[in-house]
């Protein structure tokens, strides 16, 4: 199951450089998975200061 980024995201950019399949990217109003590219690792959820980066 692939991690999303909800709306508590503060765009820091933490997720994205974690990322080993770099499959976050940068949204209108907060960060974005490609589910489909998405290996379920959860390095993101390991850096989010908030706790943005929850399993879908």
């Amino acid at each position: 199951m692939a991690y999303r980024i909800t709306s508590a995201c503060i765009n820091c950019g933490s997720c994205e450089a974690e990322c080993p399949v770099s499959c976050i990217t940068p949204g209108d109003d907060k960060y974005v998975i490609d589910a489909e590219a998405c290996i379920d690792c959860g390095a993101c959820a390991g850096v989010c200061p908030v706790d943005a980066c929850v399993e879908a």
